[in-house]
């Protein structure tokens, strides 16, 4: 990624069109003399689709540069419905000493940790859980919640938390805006803040692109991407490792292609992002890979690309990693028996440990061999490769000084069929998706968002409010970029049914989920715009969604 030198700020006023919307009418605000603001997949007319009909809706549109335009919407306030209550951690009913306590249970478990509240004297509710319908997840019961206390402020269920806990259970002090139940239901009635990137490449003059900064193996946050690539916008990009156990901080955790170059290895078919430079062509796409090594004896099967041996972060990986070769969301499979190629994206040096690396150099060419130890310099335009356990043998007969040994990495689609990478094309990790064809079709499951067995892990991820960050395509192919404040007061945030309805009415016709959480971030002009919602502040990403002015 070639860094571009940091745009000059317009003002922050230039161009401010503002409209305020109340069940579905456009009310032009007397504070500008300019006509409603135009969504970006319609009319001003059309309002977010969250919360009862009739809240009131206020969005803010202004020109970035020729071509982009940003949006700021405010829906909803906050209503009697949300209040601050503690949510129990629900021991398990499994004769499994250490088996964790959960959000959820069946009714019978909750029932139980119920009464043992109550004979601390606490008074609690059992709550059913109902979630939505997805494509391929959702609908009807998640399981049974224990609550206790309804509260203006957060400070007097933290007070009623440690009562919980000095009963012998733990629990969590939460707002109950944040519930993903409907809102007929959960009687949410906001408020929500939404920001939104609109890139007509009819007039787009610029670049749209993706930085990992210096290296893979480092995060920055996207405002410091934004300085580094010169942007006049960005938006916080695909999963990637965040805990050093899973790999190296700042890999992307699934497909990554920047400038047309893969760097970083799919995960087993999950959805991602693609776009091209001049912001034409935008898609949702799902990629496999076939990756190997060419030297003595028969090609190698390559394990992955650019992260530590033995750790995949959120799955997908080869037959025999485990506990699985299917996604599965924020879970590191294993697999002692890797072989990884590195190039110079990932950083100035390989990971280190147990097995062996052979370095090739700029003409495939093996330069060095190190027979018992991984980990060392990446020499400048050449690459390494990386063995354990028992590939180390495979690899260093298949590798001799002087001799060539030739690294091969490519995509494929659904189908298995070869796709042609141009340098224009940058393509970013997501899920779950969210619109096909301008239908809603919401994939967590396939997408290694529902696992199994673990219904609290798709109440936390999938049903409850959190930020958001949404990328698409609308009919007249402009590029969608969406960040949604959460885990706050003053912006409830989105569920992923959520997530999906509002892709869906800015016009989109195919839209995907990006990483969220604390890690959602829209930075325009040297500005971040949303309220990052990691308590340190804005967090360290693995990459950016960068828009940059005509060079």
């Amino acid at each position: 990624m070639t860094f571009r030198r940091l745009s000059r700020p317009r003002s922050a006023l230039a161009g401010v069109a503002v409209a305020t919307l109340v069940a579905g009418a456009a009310l032009a605000s007397t504070a500008s003399a300019q006509p409603p603001a135009q969504h970006s997949g319609g009319s001003a007319a059309t309002v977010l689709p969250l919360g009862p009909a009739g809240l009131p809706e206020t969005r803010e549109s202004r020109p970035l540069q020729p071509g982009v335009t940003l949006t700021t919407i405010v829906r909803g306030q906050a209503g009697p419905g949300s209040t601050w209550t503690v949510e129990v951690a629900i021991p398990s009913s499994s004769p499994d000493p250490d088996a964790p306590a959960t959000a959820l249970s069946d009714r019978p478990t909750a029932d139980a940790a119920a009464a043992r509240l109550r004979a601390a004297g606490l008074e609690s509710r059992v709550e059913d859980v109902p979630t939505p319908k997805l494509a391929d997840a959702g609908g009807g019961s998640l399981g049974y919640r224990v609550r206790l206390g309804s509260f203006a402020t957060k400070a007097e269920a933290d007070a009623l938390r440690t009562k919980v806990i000095a009963a012998g259970l733990n629990g969590s002090s939460i707002y109950t805006g944040w519930d993903g139940e409907p809102d007929d239901v959960s009687g949410s009635t906001g408020p929500w803040h939404v920001q939104v990137l609109t890139i007509d490449p009819k007039k787009f003059r610029g670049t749209l692109d993706a930085s990992y900064g210096l290296d893979l193996e480092a995060r920055e946050t996207t405002s410091t991407l934004a300085t580094l690539t010169g942007a006049t916008a960005a938006v916080n990009a695909g999963f990637f490792v965040l805990d050093p156990k899973a790999g190296a901080p700042g890999d992307p955790a699934g497909v990554a292609v920047y400038d047309g170059r893969l760097v970083s290895e799919p995960t087993a078919g999950r959805p991602a992002l693609v776009i091209g430079d001049n912001a034409r062509g935008t898609a949702v796409e799902r990629f496999r890979w076939r990756g190997e090594l060419r030297g003595a004896g028969k090609p190698l099967p390559l394990d992955g690309l650019n992260r530590v041996p033995g750790l995949i972060r959120n799955c997908g990986g080869t037959a025999d990693d485990l506990p699985t070769s299917k996604p599965l969301h924020d879970v590191t499979c294993t697999d002692a028996d890797e072989l990884i190629a590195f190039d110079s994206a990932y950083g100035v040096s390989t990971p280190s440990g147990p097995g062996a690396e052979v370095i090739v150099d700029r003409r495939d060419v093996v330069s060095a061999i190190r027979p018992t130890t991984r980990g060392g310099a990446i020499p400048e335009g050449g690459r390494t490769v990386q063995a354990t356990g028992n590939l180390v043998a495979p690899l260093l007969a298949s590798a001799k000084i002087g001799k060539r040994l030739e690294i091969k990495a490519s995509l494929t689609d659904e189908r298995g069929r070869p796709v042609q990478l141009s340098s224009r094309t940058t393509i970013v990790n997501g899920g779950p998706e969210l619109v096909r064809d301008g239908k809603l079709r919401a994939t967590p499951a396939a997408d290694g968002m529902a696992p199994v067995g673990n219904p609290s892990s798709y109440y936390g991820w999938v049903h409850k409010r959190n930020p958001r960050t949404i990328a698409g395509v609308d009919a007249q192919g402009r590029t969608v970029l969406i960040t949604a404040d959460g885990r706050n007061v003053d912006s409830l945030g989105l569920g992923i049914a959520e997530a999906a309805a509002v892709a869906k009415s800015f016009g989109l016709r195919n839209a995907i989920n990006l990483d969220g959480g604390g890690s959602t971030t829209m930075v325009a002009n040297g500005t971040v715009l949303n309220t990052p919602s990691d308590a340190t502040g804005e967090r360290p990403v693995g990459d950016a969604l960068v828009i940059t002015p005509t060079r």
